[in-house]
């Protein structure tokens, strides 16, 4: 995998092309000299489909007890699904490696207020998905400005890595960075899970500042040519409003 992620990393390289402002908003580092994999950090994506009518419950339920599950690792995040599905919870996870993970799960197959709590979270469930992910190397984990929506972007690449078509997809999201009409929180690539799979987080003020900067980004020159590069590598995508829960670290 090593040489599928040396485009993304050869790629930092064009950040130094961008005003200090825009590097500063994309959290994007001309540094990165290496894929993810050399630092080691992980990301568990998680999408639960929750029962229609078991959806105030669940998260009534997680609101009580997540603190149990947030005191053996980092949550990044935890959203539920406003525009674009519904009955959904997404939430991320941020491990050091592979042998972090695996402690923490082992740790929590032995916490019994945990264990309970999932007896209890499971039946409202219909399905539950996970990915593990890097962060690609020319992104690192963003903050947003005060408290909004996300918007979580799927990208299906066609098979090849970022070899084929990461310098293409950088360019595009670097596009839209320019436009300085959202906030890029994280772009993560799945190791585990759909391949040639990139997930987009970026932060909203709200809908509408969302939908006013699309419109504006559409009829931008550099986003146009930039999206018709990358579309040729692009499979399918979909997006989903989400809403940041209570207790989400990011907000």
């Amino acid at each position: 995998m090593q040489g599928l992620f040396s485009a993304f990393a050869r790629g930092s390289a064009r950040c130094k092309i961008l005003s200090q402002s825009i590097l500063h908003r994309a959290h994007c580092s001309p540094f990165a000299t290496g894929p993810r994999q050399d630092v080691g950090t992980i990301f568990e994506l998680r999408m639960y489909d929750i029962k229609p009518a078991k959806s105030k419950e669940f998260m009534e339920l997680v609101n009580r007890h997540v603190h149990v599950r947030m005191a053996h690792s980092e949550m990044v995040g935890f959203w539920t699904a406003e525009l674009g599905s519904m009955n959904k919870a997404f939430h991320i996870w941020k491990y050091d490696n592979f042998a972090h993970r695996a402690a923490v799960r082992k740790a929590l197959a032995k916490d019994k207020e945990w264990q309970e709590t999932l007896s209890a979270i499971l039946p409202l469930l219909k399905t539950q998905d996970m990915e593990i992910a890097y962060l690609v190397p020319w992104c690192e984990l963003g903050t947003p400005p005060k408290e909004g929506v996300y918007e979580l972007i799927t990208y299906q690449q066609k098979p090849g890595g970022p070899a084929l078509w990461g310098r293409a997809f950088k360019a595009a999201i670097d596009a839209h960075v320019s436009k300085n009409y959202a906030k890029l929180i994280g772009v993560f690539h799945t190791e585990y899970g759909s391949l040639n799979t990139v997930h987009v987080l970026w932060w909203h003020e709200n809908p509408d500042s969302r939908a006013a900067g699309r419109h504006l980004a559409h009829e931008d020159a550099r986003v146009v040519a930039a999206v018709r590069e990358s579309v040729q590598f692009l499979e399918s995508q979909r997006n989903v409003l989400l809403v940041p829960a209570p207790f989400s670290p990011l907000k």
